[in-house]
């Protein structure tokens, strides 16, 4: 599953949760969080302190697998000589 939104987390770790037959209470005091806390991350609260959040995934034995794909580098360098040579040109 692609993750890309502190929702889509919160959705994985909801469904995880029910599909163990576990409530968020239960779940809060394995992690040794509040109940409240569960709640935010299954909402998609976007400011929960990592260390919190993966303690959650390993609870409930989600794993985690990254896959890095090459991104299109963006040049930011100015080409001076096309701009030069255009401006010839008029």
């Amino acid at each position: 599953m692609l993750i890309r939104t502190p929702t889509d987390l919160g959705a994985v770790v909801r469904d995880t949760r029910k599909q163990l037959k576990l409530d968020q209470a239960t779940l809060a005091k394995r992690i040794g969080v509040s109940r409240q806390w569960v709640v935010e991350v299954e909402r998609g609260h976007s400011r929960a302190p990592l260390g919190l959040v993966l303690r959650a995934l390993d609870a409930l034995n989600i794993q985690i697998d990254v896959k890095v794909e090459p991104t299109k580098r963006r040049s930011s360098a100015i080409d001076i000589d096309a701009i030069v040579a255009k401006a010839k040109k008029r």
